[in-house]
């Protein structure tokens, strides 16, 4: 750097950072079909995508959902990070509950499909699932995960903290 200090809100974006949901209702895990024009056209996922500048992860997350699947969901604590496929990107996993609404796609944008399925209809779909999120899904409904819960005593109140 020259010229002095910079604050860290004048560095540059280094990585881009993703953010996605396992929202769980009645041992069902919530997945979206992408519609044509995305790069997983055709494929089940979990709902997710990028953080918005000024926008907290755990926001957008939930933001997420409800864009692409209709649902409303509470975070329950943080899965994972997950170092993506393209150079640069890394992850977020949210494990969440369903608070209302039925899964409901985006009307194409992004979505065409959106259900919840249990760990018996994951396996017997004959539809192409995202692989590493049909791994985690399967990993989620077969109770092998641990979360990271938030922190309500975070100084960095009303930020949440996931350690």
């Amino acid at each position: 750097m020259t010229g002095g200090a910079q604050s860290p809100q004048d560095w540059p974006p280094r990585i881009v950072v993703c953010v996605g949901t396992v929202v769980l209702q009645d041992n069902r895990a919530l997945l979206v079909r992408q519609a044509r024009g995305h790069a997983l056209a055709g494929r089940w996922s979990i709902p997710w995508g990028i953080v918005e500048p000024d926008e907290t992860p755990e926001a957008a997350a939930l933001r997420e959902t409800s864009e692409e699947g209709g649902i409303k969901a509470d975070i329950d604590g943080l899965l994972g990070i997950q170092n993506l496929p393209q150079r640069g990107w890394v992850g977020m996993i949210f494990l969440c509950h369903h608070v209302s609404g039925i899964p409901t796609p985006d009307g194409g944008a992004e979505t065409d499909r959106a259900a919840y399925f249990s760990l018996e209809e994951l396996t017997a779909i004959e539809e192409p699932i995202e692989e590493w999120c049909a791994w985690l899904v399967r990993r989620v409904l077969q109770g092998d995960y641990r979360t990271i819960p938030p922190k309500a005593d975070n100084p960095f109140r009303p930020r949440l903290a996931f350690l």
